[in-house]
């Protein structure tokens, strides 16, 4: 049996495959585990009992049938999109309607839609999906169809006196590839950033922004975690559309992530084109999440209970992730980076011994499961060439997921840093 270009393209091994198979293939026997890998969202009471509430009124009036007994339209679920559609357009004053929104299986299959309508092959040429600030999501490195369609700027560094550092956009490099890359299809980042936690700032948004608009490409924001809803964002920040701008979002990190809802806004050409692609891949989303979400969004009820719970949900289990690691790697040379968003910190251990896809593994002997920071480096043409990703970070990383209950998340820190001591080259005075 022989695969096609295609098929071995998806199906090597890949940083996202380990995250997946992380989550589900249990530790062996006698070793406890600390998964503190994958990015599963935490279970908030308040929230399932929302959605317990919305499950009993659906069943009660027949609804829940209706639901999942007939397809929707490729673009989505109506009624779903019309409350996505007033929602925004009142909330944000967006001149967006009906037309303006797409929905998918979820925000990946939404991202693999995306990247694949703007970059790859385009008959005498080829175009390529521009991350203009690594690292960056692991599970976008290998959602191109075809090789070399990633290719990414790396990250200016701002240190801090506190062992946290934080990721800026490097602007001018930024603006000099594009200038020297004819090629570039469309400019695409996540917002909070995963896996940093990192956000961009408005001034950083509006400058991509501009620097898409002036070489006519799309620029696409990833906004799984971001405003307003489920609102894990602790920094100032603000929401952007114009028709230029591709947005995506999900239900997943609002606690909803086996439904598999994502959201695309943008404008008509787009969301006519990401119809088509949806009814020759799938038919149509599944329309569980998107019945299930419909009124909690015309009523601004998922709104309020992503400000109210969720994200001072996370905000304080962020600190308290950041109390444990100062706690255990005092002493140690360490940073980590400050947490502005998302699910995750972003640990980096310059004084490791070895790559974190080594140091990954010895973890997984004391079931400390984590993320290794080198897949989430990628696009440089120094990698082509079989060198590492020019970054002094490239492969001294760890992301740790902190949604897990306090204990788990305490004693996996408390593991990582013992081991770290134990195969560190020096530590502080």
């Amino acid at each position: 049996m022989e695969f096609s270009d295609f098929g071995k393209k998806l199906t090597r091994h890949s940083g996202i495959l380990e995250l997946m198979d992380d989550l589900g293939r249990p530790l062996p026997e006698g070793i406890k585990p600390y998964p503190l890998g994958g990015g599963n969202p935490a279970r908030i009471s308040e929230v399932e009992e929302l959605y317990e509430k919305r499950i009993r009124e659906m069943t009660k009036s027949r609804e829940f049938l209706s639901v999942i007994s007939s397809y929707d339209a490729p673009q989505g679920r109506m009624e779903f999109i019309a409350s996505i559609a007033s929602y925004f357009s009142s909330r944000y004053s967006w001149p967006i309607t009906a037309e303006n929104i797409a929905i998918t299986n979820g925000s990946q299959m939404s991202m693999f839609f995306l990247f694949n309508m703007f970059a790859g092959k385009f008959n005498d040429r080829s175009k390529t999906i521009l991350f203009p600030l690594m690292p960056e999501y692991v599970g976008y490195a290998d959602q191109g169809i075809y090789d070399g369609m990633m290719v990414s700027v790396p990250s200016l560094l701002e240190y801090h006196e506190d062992h946290t550092f934080k990721y800026v956009l490097d602007r001018k490099a930024v603006s000099e590839y594009l200038d020297s890359h004819t090629e570039v299809g469309a400019i695409a980042f996540s917002r909070p950033t995963n896996p940093s936690g990192n956000v961009l700032r408005d001034d950083e948004v509006a400058f991509l922004s501009d620097e898409a608009e002036r070489h006519n490409i799309p620029l696409i924001i990833d906004n799984a975690y971001g405003l307003p809803f489920p609102s894990i964002i602790f920094t100032d920040a603000s929401i952007t559309w114009n028709e230029n701008i591709v947005l995506s979002m999900s239900l997943s990190k609002i606690g909803l992530p086996s439904i598999r809802t994502g959201i695309v806004i943008a404008r008509k050409e787009i969301i006519d084109a990401l119809s088509n692609i949806n009814a020759i891949v799938s038919l149509t989303a599944g329309s569980f999440g998107q019945a299930l979400a419909s009124s909690l969004i015309r009523s601004g009820e998922l709104e309020r209970i992503s400000r109210d719970i969720v994200k001072p949900f996370y905000r304080e289990k962020s600190q308290r992730c950041g109390e444990y690691i100062n706690t255990f790697f005092k002493g140690t040379d360490y940073y980590y980076h400050v947490s502005e968003g998302s699910i995750f910190i972003w640990l980096y251990l310059p004084s490791l011994s070895m790559a974190t896809s080594d140091f990954y593994k010895i973890l997984k002997t004391k079931g400390v499961v984590t993320v290794p920071g080198e897949y989430s480096f990628y696009g440089s043409e120094e990698q082509e060439r079989g060198l590492k990703y020019p970054h002094p970070h490239y492969d001294k990383c760890l992301r740790l997921n902190y949604a897990g209950d306090d204990d788990t998340v305490k004693n996996g820190i408390r593991i990582i840093a013992e081991l770290y001591r134990q195969y560190s080259k020096r530590t502080e005075s």
